[in-house]
C-alpha cells in the first residue's frame, strides 16, 4: 500500500522552523507591525470611554508613525523591474 502523506514521524511544513530569510523579513517588517499594533491600541482605547479632543491627536500620531514605518520599509526594499533586481 502506498503512503502519500507526510511521514507521521517527521515534521510537516507547518511544524518547521522559519528560515533565516523568513526571520530577516520579519525583522525588517517589525517596525510596521509594531506601529499597526500601536494604532489598533489607540483605537481600542477610544471604544471604552467618551471621546476627548486629544484622542484625535493620538490617532493622527499613531497613523503618522505607521505611515513613516511603511515608507522606511518601502524605501529599504530592493526594487524589482521586469524580472531584474534594480
Amino acid at each position: 500500500m502506498s503512503h502519500t502523506g507526510p511521514d507521521p514521524g517527521t515534521a510537516s511544513g507547518i511544524d518547521r522552523e522559519p528560515t533565516d530569510d523568513e526571520l530577516a523579513a520579519i525583522d525588517r517588517e517589525m517596525p510596521v507591525i509594531l506601529a499597526e499594533v500601536d494604532l489598533l491600541d489607540v483605537r481600542i482605547a477610544m471604544f471604552d470611554r467618551p471621546l476627548h479632543p486629544i484622542d484625535a491627536r493620538r490617532v493622527r500620531r499613531a497613523e503618522r508613525r505607521l505611515m513613516a514605518a511603511r515608507a522606511r520599509l518601502a524605501s529599504a526594499r530592493p526594487q524589482h523591474r521586469a524580472g531584474v533586481l534594480a
